[in-house]
């Protein structure tokens, strides 16, 4: 029986990627730091018949990283497929409007690409980037020379073209494609695949604000994104399960690494023309 070690495993995303893994008969490790979601989601689990457990760590924290992972060896064994899940971004370094006009720097009420935080920014940057490399270091560990490993990073469409309003987000997840490249081809003789899927536009908790204002009456930006995605709607979460298990399951992609793959409802593909 395969151990799944899940990193952000409370959030949105990755509860149900957890769920449709722990179908496949697999025991599932969820990690976050917010420990009451990701045990919802293990009692979801257990309750169906699978086997699931919960552990409180932060992915910037490699000490809590590395006592998790004792804990993980002594009551699953080793990690045989890590999905790199946690990432975000924050109010701290998203801008106020899209395009720059020269009075905003006297605005108070605007913050522009001038007023936006180092420390917001490097928030971002390390949840996104440093949230996917302490993980790796510390689980890849039990993978090295074994077959059927794999790591699964989640990317965003953010890696092929950066949004408006989110500079660090943008500029981190383009950083964890790249990442994911590099890490493909330097564990590509110890049997180990790594990919990413980059998703379109799902309703999350953390961009809802930014879709919907607070009488739930979808935003501009919104309306902008859903004219800019071919099949002009968001993505559910479950659309995303077919791409998951197709990279973990080394039988069907054991060829494939050290690639992003776009789930996106053809935003990637459409011109706006």
């Amino acid at each position: 029986m395969k151990n799944i070690v899940i990193t952000g495993g409370g959030g949105v995303l990755c509860s149900v990627f957890a769920k449709a893994l722990a179908e496949e008969g697999t025991n599932i490790i969820l990690l976050d730091l917010n420990l009451e979601a990701a045990e919802r989601t293990v009692l979801e689990i257990n309750e169906m018949g699978g086997k699931a457990k919960a552990y409180k760590v932060s992915v910037l924290d490699k000490n809590m990283l590395e006592a998790v992972h004792k804990q993980v060896l002594e009551e699953f064994g080793p990690c045989d497929i890590l999905i790199n899940g946690a990432g975000g971004n924050s109010p701290k370094c998203t801008t106020t409007k899209e395009f720059f006009e020269r009075e905003d720097i006297e605005n108070e009420y605007i913050k522009s690409f001038f007023d936006l935080d180092k420390n917001g920014f490097d928030f971002v940057f390390n949840l996104n980037v440093t949230g996917t490399l302490l993980p790796t270091q510390v689980f890849a560990v039990d993978m090295i020379g074994k077959q059927g490993s794999t790591i699964i990073n989640i990317s965003s469409m953010n890696a092929f073209t950066p949004l408006t309003k989110i500079p660090a987000y943008s500029a981190a997840k383009s950083a964890v494609s790249n990442f994911t490249q590099w890490l493909a081809v330097y564990f590509a003789k110890q049997g180990i695949r790594v990919n990413a899927i980059a998703p379109g536009f799902f309703v999350t908790n953390q961009n809802r604000a930014l879709l919907y204002d607070e009488n739930g009456n979808e935003t501009k930006r919104t309306e902008k994104i859903l004219a800019a995605t071919p099949m002009g709607r968001f993505g559910e979460p479950e659309e995303l399960i077919g791409t998951l298990k197709w990279l973990a399951d080394s039988e069907k992609s054991g060829f494939v690494t050290g690639i992003i793959v776009p789930v996106d409802g053809g935003f990637s593909a459409y011109s706006g023309v």
